[in-house]
């Protein structure tokens, strides 16, 4: 059971983490540091690189959370109200990611390969609206799944 919570704590950290850093930190300096043009190539180099990790990230989380709810509770029922509100909560989080990748940073790739700047910062700006929902629904998911045994 260590190993789970273990990987699944790492793979919290490191998606939410990650939307923290790009959104707090990257994308202010992005701004200030780069030239307008070329924002999507650096998002799109970036992201990529990134949501290669959320991938692995949402593979562990969904193993490693659904190895502890049925080895170490006995299932749903045994699960606290905490562990049901993370798992929802999870899936929502998974869902627009799903969408963030399939639909808009799959438009910024198509609008780099095109040499389309305007398209580019376009799908930057869905791009970063949905991390920024997905950042907040995170830390959300992280408070509740650390202390909601305790409230």
């Amino acid at each position: 059971m260590g190993l789970a919570i273990a990987l699944h704590a790492l793979s919290a950290a490191i998606w939410v983490g990650g939307m923290f850093f790009a959104y707090m930190a990257m994308r202010p300096a992005v701004g200030e540091v780069i030239a307008a043009e070329q924002r999507g190539e650096l998002w799109c180099q970036t992201l990529t690189r990134f949501f290669r990790w959320v991938w692995l990230a949402i593979v562990l989380l969904l193993i490693t959370g659904y190895w502890m709810i049925f080895k170490g509770f006995g299932g749903m029922a045994g699960a606290g109200w905490h562990i049901h509100a993370m798992q929802t909560l999870g899936l929502i989080m998974m869902l627009l990611f799903f969408h963030l990748y399939f639909a808009p940073f799959r438009r910024l790739k198509l609008a780099v390969a095109a040499n389309d700047p305007q398209e580019g910062g376009r799908q930057v700006g869905k791009i970063r609206r949905l991390v920024g929902i997905n950042l907040i629904i995170g830390l959300v998911v992280v408070a509740v799944g650390s202390a909601g045994r305790y409230l």
